[in-house]
């Protein structure tokens, strides 16, 4: 396992340890900066909306991103990495 992984093992390890939406929150706040958060929650509503159906260029538009973003999103469905969601 490279170093990359492991670190990447260790975060989701530390962050499913986490119960509550509260503590959750207090963690994002403080491993991320503001802009990070922002751009999560953002690609989360950009995932969001693409399931439901929504054009790309229509979500593009009603979250004021590029369509690069939303194409990023796209592709990260197609290859069933969000199908939690």
């Amino acid at each position: 396992m490279s170093t990359e992984e492991q670190h990447l093992q260790e975060l989701v390890q530390y962050l499913l340890q986490f119960d509550s939406p509260e503590s959750m929150r207090r963690v994002l706040e403080g491993l991320l900066t503001p802009a990070e958060l922002h751009a999560i929650s953002q690609r989360l509503q950009i995932t969001r909306m693409l399931k439901a159906g929504v054009s790309q260029r229509e979500v593009a538009k009603q979250l004021g991103v590029g369509i690069a973003t939303v194409t990023r999103g796209s592709r990260a469905l197609q290859a069933g990495k969000l199908d939690d969601m």
